[in-house]
């Protein structure tokens, strides 16, 4: 069986000294004192080795100290998602110049925080339609770096049309691209708009957390339609999971739930030994540790 790649999970410490935290967040902002690689190795070391994308967290700001002192103590196990500034009312540094100052070190994927994760915003339907974020997909399909989208529904469209401009540039979508199951409702309009995107041969789907999107009750199984829908749209090859540990949605039980995650992959009838392999690592691997 081959390690498992955890494509999401979110790190901060308890060392606020080494790693403040940036202004204007405080202790009371966090959803814990801490969440370290530690934490959770504890539970996720019950399926043997485990590598890590780390996501960086937004009350860092743009400081990485504490991402990247973590992948060059083992980059083996750590690779990174970074945040470059895009849009402000000031000028700001060009985003491309700064993804590859960060691929130096290990944090090969960026997120952007689509209109549907900001409404406060009150941005319009074209709201990826800026120079900044332009510089960033540019520079992504030059460099083989991700555009990594926390995003929703609604969103999936104007990705659509920029994946369209940008076919180069490797696009993922974190939490299979916001679409959810609530109140036992199939979201079929949703996946849909999903889908579309899989005519895109370099946009990736993370699958999870699946404790969060959902009914949320091990082990997990009235996920299963939404989820080979998505995989029979990309393939397994474009597919990889994630726990997002650490995240704002706590799993209930850890050592139980991040096991039966993994379960429900490696158990799906529709998907071969192999076609849960690549979701489970292989996907991952290949984008951010075989590189």
């Amino acid at each position: 069986m081959p390690d498992i790649v955890d494509a999401h999970i979110h790190v901060w410490s308890p060392d606020h000294d080494r790693y403040p935290l940036a202004p204007g967040f405080t202790t009371n902002d966090l959803w814990h004192p801490s969440f370290t690689p530690d934490d959770h190795f504890a539970y996720s070391r019950l399926v043997g080795r485990v590598r890590i994308n780390l996501v960086q967290m937004t009350w860092y700001g743009l400081d990485h100290s504490y991402i990247i002192d973590l992948i060059a103590s083992d980059p083996a196990t750590f690779v990174g998602t970074g945040i470059v500034p895009a849009i402000s009312d000031v000028s700001l540094a060009d985003p491309g110049e700064q993804m590859k100052a960060l691929a130096e070190h290990g944090i090969y994927a960026f997120r952007v925080r689509g209109r549907g994760a900001q409404p406060q915003w009150g941005q319009s339907d074209r709201w990826l339609d800026q120079e900044s974020y332009e510089r960033m997909f540019a520079t992504g399909g030059d460099e083989n770096l991700a555009i990594s989208f926390l995003t929703g529904p609604a969103d999936l469209p104007s990705i659509d049309r920029t994946c369209e401009r940008f076919p180069d540039t490797p696009v993922i979508l974190d939490h299979v691209g916001g679409v959810h199951i609530r109140d036992s409702a199939f979201p079929e309009e949703q996946l849909k708009t999903l889908c579309r995107l899989a005519r895109h041969p370099r946009v990736m789907v993370k699958l999870g957390p699946v404790h969060g999107i959902g009914d949320g009750m091990a082990p997990f199984h009235d996920l299963l339609p939404m989820i080979q829908r998505v995989v029979d749209a990309f393939g397994p090859d474009r597919c990889m999971w994630e726990s997002d540990s650490g995240g704002p949605i706590e799993m209930k039980d850890p050592m139980r739930d991040f096991v039966a995650s993994i379960d429900l992959i490696r158990n799906a009838d529709f998907l071969s030994a192999s076609d849960a392999d690549w979701i489970l690592c292989g996907t991952a691997s290949a984008f951010f540790f075989d590189r």
